[in-house]
């Protein structure tokens, strides 16, 4: 698939209760390219934002936890500040 189906994505999320958060945090793991703890920048398909939204909703305990998906301009610059990298986006595979 090439890179130009794919859009990227800030997704953040504060879970309550640790065994969720430890789900939600492994599960996507697997899509990051980069971030921290709980905020994650992921290149998504259509399909794999798709998956993640309704993986998250059935994860997460709507009445106390709380996640956001933005959509990045990839073309921004980035304020890199300390010691701050960019994410490596050159060749990544997902499994």
């Amino acid at each position: 698939m090439s890179d130009a189906a794919r859009t990227l994505y800030l997704v953040c999320y504060d879970i309550c209760e640790p065994k969720r958060l430890q789900r939600v945090h492994r599960y996507l793991i697997g899509y990051k390219v980069g971030g921290q703890k709980s905020f994650f920048e992921c290149w998504l398909t259509a399909a794999e934002l798709c998956e993640v939204r309704d993986t998250l909703a059935g994860m997460l305990d709507l009445s106390h936890d709380r996640a956001h998906i933005f959509q990045l301009d990839p073309r921004m610059p980035r304020d890199l500040l300390g010691r701050a990298t960019a994410p490596v986006t050159d060749v990544f595979l997902i499994v």
